[in-house]
Formats: structure tokens, sequence, C-alpha cells
């Protein structure tokens, strides 16, 4: 077992601890005063994304105590975004797992404390959309660099990064035009976990099938990506423009 998936157990051990607590002080049943009504609906459901909100509120806090604003939250997650791909470039998949996943994290948190602070503005909402493209491509970078010897691969990720651009690109421009759409399987919040995830714990799989160091985990979890951004946002892309046909 590596150290990155000791670490991981160790915080899913703590994670898991934490829940009674969240459940038995009721912090499930009180309404967020911080939630976006940008935000779709999340794979793993309402009650973990309520708990993981429930879990940073005390950096929320101790960021707005010591005047920490959204931007810096906003340029973290660029840095761990782009940090990430030179770790996966350089092979290091476990430290670019956990990029991707401390990059999440950072995004969360702009915008919760961002609202929090009455920080929340137009610019901010830019600022917040342009850099987690950024992060997104650094991290693609490095996924390409890595898996430059294999065709089929460096297809998946090209195809992958394509895909998640469009996700965005779509919403977008519907929103441009009137017309917010955020449904889908593979929003910004999937594409983190299933990328942290799969680089954090590729080396243990990999080794449990005896196979090349890198590649077991990740390139399943790419082709899922790949396949997911660009289904989402084909499926965008016909529903915005069925919507705008019957609002003109």
């Amino acid at each position: 077992m590596t150290t990155g998936l000791q670490v991981f157990l160790g915080v899913l051990a703590a994670a898991v601890l934490s829940v009674p607590v969240y459940v038995l002080t009721g912090a499930g049943r009180r309404p967020d005063a911080l939630a976006s009504g940008a935000q779709g609906a999340f794979v793993l459901g309402p009650f973990v994304r309520s708990w993981f909100y429930w879990a940073v509120s005390p950096v929320v806090r101790a960021s707005l105590a010591i005047g920490l604003g959204p931007t810096f939250y906003n340029l973290l997650g660029v840095a761990f975004g782009i940090g990430a791909g030179v770790a996966f470039a350089s092979g290091h998949v476990t430290l670019g797992g956990w990029g991707v996943l401390l990059g999440g994290v950072a995004d969360v948190l702009d915008g919760r404390i961002a609202r929090a602070g009455g920080l929340a503005d137009a610019r901010g909402a830019f600022l917040d959309s342009t850099l987690d493209r950024f992060a997104e491509i650094g991290t693609f970078v490095g996924l390409a660099v890595l898996f430059r010897s294999s065709p089929f691969t460096l297809a998946l990720v090209v195809i992958a990064m394509g895909g998640s651009l469009l996700v965005s690109y779509t919403r977008a421009r519907g929103e441009s035009q009137g017309v917010v759409c955020k449904l889908g399987v593979m929003q910004r919040a999937e594409r983190l976990l299933l990328l942290g995830l799969g680089g954090l714990l590729d080396p243990d799989v990999s080794g449990l099938w005896g196979a090349d160091p890198v590649g077991t985990l990740l390139v399943p979890v790419l082709g899922l990506v790949a396949v997911g951004t660009v289904g989402t946002a084909i499926f965008r892309t016909v529903w915005i423009a069925r919507a705008l046909q019957a609002r003109d």
C-alpha cells in the first residue's frame, strides 16, 4: 500500500467519522445560506454535497477572519491544477491526484467565501469560471505528456480536455442567450473527483494487477471522462438549441 493510499484512507476515515456529528447537529436540515443557484446536480447526491460544505465551513470562517478572499482561492485552484499537470507529466500520479482534488476544494471555497463575505459579483464569477479552465488545461496537458507514448491514451486525454471545455462553453453560450442549462452527468465536480481519485489510486491498482507502473486506473478514467464530457456537451447543445427554438 502506497503512502498516498494510506493518507487517502485516513482522510476517508475521518470523513466517515464526521458524518454522525453532521447528522446529530442537524446541520443538514438548516437552509444553506451560501448555496449558489449556478450549481447543477451532483452525482453523489445532495447529502454528500451538503456534508462537504459543512466540513469546509471552518475554513470559510477562518479565511474571512484573516482576510483571504475568493481571488486567493481562485489563484490557488489554478496553482493546484497546473501543479497537478506538472506532477502527472513527471510520472508522480499520486501527487497529481492530490493536486486535482485540492484544486477542487479551492474551487468550492472561493464561491463560498465570496457569498459569505458579500463579495460575489460579476467580476468574481468571470474570474472563477475562466481560471477554472486554466487549471483544467494545465492538468490535461500534464496527462498528455504522461501518456505521450500511447496514441490511444493520448487521444483520450485530448478528447477529455476538449469535452471538458465544451461542457463549460455550451452552458456559457446558452446563458449568454438567456437559457440556463445545468444538466449533464460530467460537470466539473465529477471530473475533478474522477481524475483526482484516478491519479491517487492508480499506483495501487496497477500494483494489484501486476501491470505497468501507471495507467491501469487512469486510462479507463480518462475514457469515462472523454465519453461523459462529449456526451454532456452534445446533450446540452441539443437541449439549448431546442429551448431557443421554442422561445423564438
